[in-house]
């Protein structure tokens, strides 16, 4: 028999059935992904370094989707937004896999490449260097979030009946099927106004 064009295992294969696998069960297993492409379990191993490998081979695919050119946009501010909402849409589009990526210790050469430029970034125009993974983690935070939000049901809160909570069921009225959007932007506004303030000083910031 001759050899398949295109061998059974490779790290990209790996990688999106892993994906797939995140994305169905929010967790996966090396045997499982070993069944999935039709291999044995040792045969995937061959191929990656172990688990914690595979977890930031997903770190890397995910983050793919980052545009990380956004943090060149000028000024700095509107580089910030834009990278932003370029995360959010990334992992809003792998919600199940935040949990997994964002409780191991990132590795991946080229997801540490783009932390650098936004590090680089903020330094350039003025922050202390004291704050500026302050500044990034709380970014993450907002936008990590959010994705999730984005994947949650539209009916987070289930009334009994409107005469309980009379407000609240006005106030869900309201605020319409953007809810995720319109709340992401109002914390995004107020999170960039913060971060102007930093750079003009105490006062400004507070």
């Amino acid at each position: 028999m001759g050899r398949p064009r295109k061998p059974l295992l490779d790290r990209e294969r790996i990688t999106t059935v892993a994906l797939e696998l995140v994305d169905e069960r929010g967790e996966f297993s090396v045997p499982q992904i070993a069944k999935r492409l039709g291999a044995q379990t040792a045969s995937v191993y061959h191929h990656v370094d172990g688990r914690d490998g595979i977890v930031e081979l997903l770190r890397e695919r995910v983050c793919d989707a980052i545009d990380g050119d956004t943090l060149d946009l000028e000024p700095w501010d509107v580089a910030m937004e834009a990278w932003a909402r370029s995360y959010r849409s990334a992992f809003a589009a792998h919600p199940r896999a935040i949990p997994m990526l964002m409780t191991s210790p990132v590795r991946a050469p080229k997801v540490l490449a783009q932390y650098e430029r936004a590090v680089a970034r903020l330094l350039a125009v003025g922050f202390d260097n004291a704050d500026v993974m302050t500044v990034i983690i709380a970014l993450e935070n907002l936008v990590l979030g959010s994705a999730l939000d984005l994947a949650a049901p539209d009916t987070m809160w289930e009334l009994p009946d409107e005469t309980t909570t009379p407000r609240l069921a006005e106030a869900l009225v309201a605020v319409g099927p953007a809810r995720a959007d319109a709340a992401f932007d109002l914390a995004l506004v107020a999170f960039l106004a913060h971060c102007r303030g930093m750079l003009e000083g105490p006062a400004s910031a507070s």
